[in-house]
């Protein structure tokens, strides 16, 4: 049996593994868990995983070159996210490890919390409770209900698709930006993203993290929406340009943000903009939901079940330079 490493940290673990996919592993092979109370750096990750075969790893667990150069014994690098820019795809192949990702099980979770955000922006909801929490009498707000209203999606993959079929059944216009994917689905209107941000009631930012999209959403971009309109990021911190955000806030030539990640430690939102009372964010847990969180477990367990049985698994990034996988078949 292959001897397996868990990176999570035991408070990761309720979140973001849970104990049927545990269990699922625990039958696999010989299990190693992460019990430092933190996430391992790149020495500790290096010592953990001595004598491992599998490293099974947490989304904010690296693993840069040094890690792989320092692994002969390691033969796959699997990660409970989709997210795996932080791993040094490069050099686990130049050592012949294998690198896999799960699949995004998480659109369900994300797409209702685009809903919940903009019904949130529109209604002020948030502002009516922390007065009463304060022990004051807010003050009646015209809202903004969402039939009728406009919601721009910016990236219309797996969350993207979810969300715009959402938002047409709360009877929205649904306005898709992506200039990789061509949108066929019935009731949406593909646009440029200059358009979308003009006639946006929400622009819902859901585009993938790459050097193109870093700061997409920069001084232009907030220049064009409609003042009366809310900016949602629930992809990266990445794709915005954080001071542009800020001063289009100060300016008031939006009306206010919400955010579930940033450019803080683990993609959480950053204090500055976190703490705005414009502004309403949340510690990146828009796909921290059971569900989700066990659909990604569950797609790594599934990954050494077929790394055992001798095929390359669903997520495999770079099988063609996977060169150890014959040391698992003889584990």
């Amino acid at each position: 049996m292959p001897t397996i490493l868990l990176t999570h940290s035991p408070d990761m673990l309720a979140n973001y593994y849970g104990e049927s996919a545990l269990a699922a592993l625990h039958k696999l092979g010989s299990l190693r868990r992460n019990d430092t109370g933190r996430v391992l750096d790149t020495r500790a990750l290096i010592e953990a995983a001595r004598g491992c075969d599998i490293v099974i790893s947490d989304r904010q667990t690296a693993g840069p070159a040094e890690f792989f150069d320092n692994a002969p014994d390691l033969a796959a690098f699997l990660r409970v996210a989709v997210d795996i820019r932080n791993i040094d795809v490069e050099a686990a192949s130049a050592q012949g490890i294998l690198v896999t990702r799960a699949s995004p099980g998480f659109a369900a979770s994300v797409a209702e919390m685009a809903i919940g955000f903009m019904i949130d922006r529109g209604r002020h909801v948030s502002e009516a409770a922390e007065a009463y929490h304060a022990g004051c009498a807010p003050q009646a707000r015209m809202g903004r209900q969402l039939k009728g209203a406009t919601v721009g999606i910016i990236g219309y993959g797996v969350i993207g698709e979810y969300l715009a079929d959402l938002a047409l059944a709360f009877g929205m216009t649904v306005l898709v930006a992506d200039p990789y994917k061509k949108v066929v689905a019935t009731g949406l209107a593909q646009v440029a993203l200059p358009d979308l941000l003009a006639r946006s009631d929400f622009v819902v930012c859901l585009a993938i993290a790459n050097e193109a999209t870093e700061n997409l959403m920069n001084a232009a971009a907030f220049a064009a929406m409609k003042k009366t309109a809310y900016f949602i990021n629930l992809s990266r911190g990445n794709l915005v340009d954080e001071a542009a955000l800020a001063a289009a806030l100060d300016e008031k030539r939006i009306s206010g943000a919400a955010l579930d990640v940033g450019r803080a430690a683990d993609q959480m939102p950053t204090p500055s903009l976190a703490a705005r009372t414009d502004v309403i964010a949340t510690p990146h847990i828009a796909g921290l939901t059971p569900d989700a969180a066990e659909h990604q477990a569950f797609d790594t367990v599934r990954q050494v079940e077929a790394l055992l049985a001798g095929r390359v698994p669903e997520g495999a990034v770079n099988a063609a330079e996977a060169r150890r996988l014959d040391r698992l078949r003889r584990s």
